[in-house]
């Protein structure tokens, strides 16, 4: 498979349609790392996405009579784009089915770039099953997004392309969603330069390769996380894990890294800022992946000197997402701390507070007035020292007074510290987040299921550009009916998070 996988590689058609893209140097990132740091902009492919390559290598090479009859795919994404442009290009029929969810600015995208749009259900999954559905009653060929050679070939011409821009390559970093880029790279880099060593990453909520490295097999993830929602996939391709595997156990082919690099909301934020810091481009969150995989994998490894790539795989950027990943940008690059302090209720205790900082800015200071002795304070502090400040910081603190760190809470930075307000002392109250859908009828929907017995104490929810939302609901429960059958109830995705630190210092 990996000879023939290869062979497609090098007889691709993607420049019928696609470009050689730059393999551009990134010089601050590249000093402030201490090694050679340069970016494969697929961010500039006319769908702003490598996945052109994939999606027109499978299409032209399909017989004149599946042509006539036209293709069809489902995606909410940068395939979709790049299935319509490839029909577009082919003159033929391209059918894209996309979830009822997916916003409109992606809708037009593939409307303006010839493709027949149709909605159908409320996530990935239905839609996928209706485009599989459609192909088989009618004739047409389904285009997988990753889960096939011929769209891996397309994909690895990625990797001709870096070998040829720079021979002395030591790591290509790469994104893993369904593994067709990852695959296609090492295939081609495994054969050509068994030198190289390709570190996959993912985003921390969606790491279905590492689970299947731990099972070795295929698993299927209960939740994926959607921030990254160009990675969002709960099973690795089989095609893909294929090659992987085959490479993995072919000691002259490259090391793919079964020790995937897993980077977190914050981590991707600060990449996103750091690849505008460099070349005053905007990468989609799965564009900036690799880049904060790079960061992790170089500290913890201590790298010095290596010629490293970063493939930026995409820039399919909604634009009401950078308030918020401006706002994680800060935490990413531990240029912020943020704290839960129990300080006196008493007067110059914020002075006291602050004197104890030894000067250090502060960024946020939410309080209300409490009628105890003790009040709850949640601060964020600017830090110029990274991590190991965060933590000199935090034993300051903890020599006088009662503090947690909330740094990494995700509770805390997405809901808590727009919400704090004082304590509501409801006794059965529970609190859970939520994944609410994008579209009308959803929090009808959700209350619904819940039925009446439940009364809502507490609801915060902010749109950030994603299909879907986070959303913190607080509940009185009164009810004697079984804990799991009332949870069972709940129609989208969910945990409990009663006990949560944030919640407890500041709402419950």
């Amino acid at each position: 498979m990996l000879s023939r996988l290869v062979r497609q590689i090098l007889q691709a058609t993607v420049y019928d349609v696609a470009i050689e893209t730059p393999l551009e140097a990134a010089p601050r990132i590249s000093e402030r790392l201490h090694n050679d740091i340069r970016f494969k902009r697929e961010d500039l492919q006319p769908v702003f996405s490598f996945k052109l390559r994939g999606a027109y290598n499978r299409i032209s090479q399909l017989e004149k009579s599946q042509l006539q009859r036209g293709v069809i795919t489902a995606s909410a994404g940068n395939h979709a784009q790049g299935v319509a442009l490839s029909g577009q290009k082919l003159g033929i029929r391209a059918i894209i089915v996309m979830p009822k969810t997916t916003p409109d600015i992606k809708i037009q995208a593939v409307k303006r770039l010839g493709g027949e749009v149709v909605l159908y259900g409320d996530a990935f999954d239905a839609a996928n099953k209706y485009a599989i559905q459609r192909a088989e009653e009618e004739g047409l060929t389904f285009i997988p997004p990753y889960d096939d050679e011929l769209v891996m070939a397309g994909q690895g011409t990625i990797a001709n392309e870096i070998l040829r821009q720079w021979r002395d390559v030591d790591y290509v970093f790469v994104a893993v969603g369904g593994g067709g880029l990852i695959a296609g790279v090492a295939a081609y880099l495994g054969d050509v330069a068994p030198h190289v060593k390709i570190i996959p990453v993912e985003y921390d909520e969606s790491a279905c390769l590492k689970a299947a490295f731990e099972q070795n097999k295929r698993v299927i993830l209960p939740q994926v996380g959607l921030f990254a929602d160009g990675t969002a996939v709960a099973q690795i391709g089989e095609k893909p894990f294929e090659v992987i595997q085959l490479l993995k156990s072919d000691q002259s082919g490259p090391i793919v890294e079964r020790d995937v690099v897993l980077v977190n909301t914050d981590e991707i934020c600060a990449a996103i800022k750091d690849t505008f810091d460099e070349n005053r481009s905007i990468v989609e969150p799965s564009g900036a992946m690799a880049l904060a995989g790079i960061k992790k994998y170089v500290e913890q490894h201590q790298l010095k000197g290596k010629n490293i790539v970063s493939i930026i795989c995409g820039a399919n950027m909604n634009f009401d997402r950078l308030r918020y990943i401006a706002e994680r940008t800060e935490l990413g690059e531990q240029r912020e701390a943020i704290f839960a302090v129990t300080i006196p209720e008493q007067k110059g205790a914020f002075l006291a507070f602050c004197r104890s900082l030894q000067g250090r800015n502060i960024t946020e200071f939410n309080y209300r007035a409490s009628p105890s002795e003790l009040a709850q304070v949640f601060v964020g502090i600017s830090l110029k020292g990274g991590e190991k400040e965060r933590h000199e910081i935090h034993e300051i603190l903890k020599a006088q007074y009662d503090v947690d760190d909330l740094s990494d809470d995700e509770v805390a930075k997405l809901h808590i510290r727009y919400l704090i307000g004082g304590h509501a002392n409801i006794e059965n109250e529970r609190l859970f987040r939520v994944e609410f859908p994008e579209r009308p009828g959803a929090l009808l929907n959700f209350l619904e299921h819940l039925g009446p017995s439940h009364n809502i104490t507490l609801f915060h929810y902010r749109n950030h550009g994603a299909a879907e939302g986070r959303v913190l609901v607080g509940v009185e429960d009164n009810d004697t009916t079984d804990a799991q059958e009332k949870n069972d109830n709940i129609p989208y995705p969910y945990e409990e998070i009663t006990h949560n630190l944030g919640y407890q210092r500041f709402l419950k």
